[in-house]
């Protein structure tokens, strides 16, 4: 852990962590506006990951996303619908807007606990029937036990797998790897998972499954975008941030807003290096907009 921490010139400072959340935390009213809201809807993964999922629900979903342009003419639509893999191609044959990506997740979510000759096919088998982008969770078996090597090598074997499916279709495929924080616990384990998610070719790191009874806090999130700042101070190469897990409310999205802004910049303040992994916000977010209840979704 420490030559990654070396490598990189970071290591998490508690802190300085803790001073900049309280400040980040004091100035949200201030930078709430209808503008900055629908900035944080564009950046949804609106996602649907629960066993009751059918076919049915799946079109409903993606049906309320198709009738944003006419019911919400001002607003944006969100980044991607993230569904199973065997969902893929319901959401990507049902999509009116291309634009809208499909994002399964994949590499047997959410406890990434099986054969990596699963997790390779499962993610192969979600490209091929329409995914866009592909969510899966770093192999915390290895981690926790200190096995590096095994988590960047099996990470690094979904990054080909989805390279390889996606090209036969023409297509570039979105890797995310998703740290699942609340297990890691302390900032220097989530500081090391993000920078061997990276090193594994991770285009995006991600807080939380969802699936867990920690998941995204602005703790973590503060961290992970620290460590993408040193990852691109060393390589040159851009990796994305998303939040996911318990993201509800447009306060919420406001602070994980205002973290990427104050770590990251204005470069990455859009769908191509920041999303939210949500299934409540939506409503939320259209609620703050229009200063009124809103069940769309």
């Amino acid at each position: 852990m420490n030559d990654l921490f070396e490598k990189y010139g970071y290591s998490p400072d508690q802190e300085k962590i803790g001073r900049t959340l309280e400040l980040i935390a004091s100035s949200l009213d201030e930078v709430a506006s209808p503008d900055r809201l629908k900035d944080c809807f564009s950046l949804m993964d609106l996602t649907t990951l629960h066993a009751t999922d059918t076919v049915a629900s799946v079109k409903k979903l993606v049906a309320k996303v198709n009738g944003l342009p006419q019911a919400y003419p001002t607003y944006p639509l969100p980044a991607s619908i993230c569904v199973f893999p065997n969902f893929a191609a319901t959401v990507a044959r049902e999509r009116k807007d291309p634009a809208v990506h499909v994002t399964a997740v994949a590499g047997c979510f959410p406890a990434s606990q099986s054969f990596l000759e699963v997790k390779v096919r499962e993610c192969e088998l979600a490209v091929e029937t329409g995914a866009d982008e592909i969510d899966i969770v770093l192999a915390l078996n290895a981690f926790l036990a200190g096995d590096y090597a095994t988590v960047k090598d099996e990470i690094a074997a979904m990054r080909q797998a989805v390279d390889a499916a996606g090209a036969k279709q023409g297509r570039r495929i979105v890797l995310k790897v998703i740290l699942e924080t609340g297990l890691l616990v302390s900032a220097p384990n989530i500081a090391a998972a993000a920078f061997l998610a990276m090193e594994a070719g991770a285009d995006f790191i991600k807080t939380s499954t969802g699936k867990v009874e920690v998941n995204a806090t602005p703790m973590a999130a503060f961290v992970m975008c620290e460590a993408i700042k040193a990852f691109y101070a060393k390589t040159g190469r851009k990796v994305g941030f998303k939040a996911a897990g318990g993201i509800s409310s447009a306060k919420d999205a406001l602070c994980y807003y205002s973290i990427v802004s104050s770590v990251l910049g204005a470069g990455w303040l859009h769908k191509d290096f920041f999303r939210f992994g949500v299934s409540r916000l939506g409503n939320s977010l259209m609620g703050a907009i229009e200063q009124n209840t809103v069940s769309y979704f």
